[in-house]
């Protein structure tokens, strides 16, 4: 039978349509497969029992909603395709304006392209935390097991509203109340306990994440703060223990195995240190773990690998002053004064060089890497000394406490 000779009769007058036509030309309806039993279309003396007449309205029914989503579909993506050709002209006109203002002069396009990607970053991580918020809250809710719920949701809901306008210490305050009326709530103490170690309050962020770990020992990520915490608080024992373990379970992680070497450092126990400064790099290369490593070779005299690792982290990161200033020491210890004075010019300012020269010049005191000169200076043990290292830490120890998930108990 030729595709001519096939017709597509109306569900609702009878009339015959052509193959593929969509609306019936006589009077406009949408044209189904099936609408009714062939008795009644086709006025014959056969009959459907019930069931067949039931499924084949079914089938009718959803082939209708079938061709309207479709539809839907079909002008949605239409509005997208214009939406995405209106911002590449969009994209394609700040361009354009962005190169004419570079070559006059006004503004520096390849600053400005930075800081708008920064401020990209940092609404997407502003986004990513709004939501992240809104699931903890739900679970915090979830896990409450007092008697004064509606105490506690107010509470919560106080806490929440505050910190997401942007009053953050009155809205963890609410937090702490709340967890006063549910004191084994693992995730509201982990939340609070998050917080007040990203801000540095140490003894506070250890009470609430021991109290934590406590309710759910296999929490990787809270065993990993608790970690770093409890090198700050001296406790440094405890912190390898906690830190160890993290690794362990966890896998490689950057924030465990830099904590590690912190500590190790600490004891000048630089073997185990610089073990530790490998893990670190090789979970996530950075030039803060290259320069941990060219100081490490720098105390144990192996002046090659420290020049190797300091040019790689300012290879990552030209502006690192820290690490130029170590080099420059590498290369006077190496008799390499020319080189020593060119690494000093490009990176830090004539005063500063001076500075290092005159202290360099004093043979009787031993010149010590930045890392390890601070040793014994400040009791965090961890996160103390080096203000970048420290930040870099809480950082990552942050960023795997965020996206990874939870082992729940």
């Amino acid at each position: 039978m030729s595709e001519q000779s096939i017709v597509h009769y109306c569900q609702k007058c009878l009339a015959a349509n052509r193959l593929g036509q969509d609306h019936c030309s006589r009077c406009g309806t949408r044209l189904m497969i099936i609408v009714e039993p062939p008795a009644a279309r086709y006025e014959s003396s056969e009959s459907c029992g019930p069931i067949d007449e039931h499924l084949l309205e079914r089938i009718s029914l959803l082939e209708s909603k079938l061709s309207r989503m479709t539809d839907r579909l079909e002008r949605t993506l239409d509005l997208l395709l214009r939406h995405a050709q209106n911002s590449y002209f969009d994209r394609s006109l700040l361009k354009t304006l962005i190169g004419i203002l570079s070559e006059d002069g006004v503004v520096d396009g390849t600053q400005l392209e930075r800081q708008w990607q920064r401020r990209c970053e940092l609404d997407s991580a502003a986004q990513e935390q709004s939501a992240r918020r809104q699931g903890v809250r739900a679970q915090i809710s979830a896990s409450y097991r007092g008697a004064d719920r509606p105490t506690f949701e107010g509470l919560i809901n106080e806490g929440f509203l505050l910190i997401d306008s942007g009053d953050v210490d009155r809205g963890i305050r609410a937090l702490q109340r709340a967890s006063r009326l549910d004191a084994v709530n693992r995730p509201l103490l982990s939340f609070v306990g998050e917080h007040f170690f990203r801000t540095s309050r140490t003894k506070l962020a250890r009470a609430y994440l021991t109290r934590a770990f406590e309710l759910s020992p296999k929490d990787n990520h809270v065993l990993l703060l608790l970690g770093l915490v409890c090198g700050d608080e001296g406790e440094a024992q405890r912190a390898k223990e906690l830190l160890t373990t993290a690794a362990r379970r966890g896998g490689p992680s950057f924030a465990a195995h830099f904590g590690l070497g912190r500590l190790f450092l600490a004891e000048r126990n630089w073997r185990q240190a610089l073990r530790q400064f490998k893990r670190a790099l090789a979970a996530k290369p950075s030039p803060e773990a290259h320069y941990a490593l060219g100081c490490l070779y720098y105390e144990l005299q192996q002046d090659e690998l420290a020049a190797r690792h300091l040019l790689k982290a300012l290879e990552l990161d030209d502006d690192y002053s820290e690490a130029s200033q170590l080099l420059g020491l590498v290369y006077r210890r190496g008799g390499r004064a020319e080189r020593q004075a060119t690494t000093f010019r490009t990176s830090v300012g004539r005063e500063l060089v001076d500075n290092r020269r005159r202290r360099a010049a004093d043979t009787e005191k031993p010149v010590h890497a930045p890392l390890t000169r601070t040793l014994g200076k400040s009791k965090k043990l961890v996160t103390g000394g080096d203000l970048r290292l420290a930040r870099v830490l809480r950082e990552e120890a942050l960023k795997a406490f965020l996206g990874a998930g939870r082992e729940e108990q």
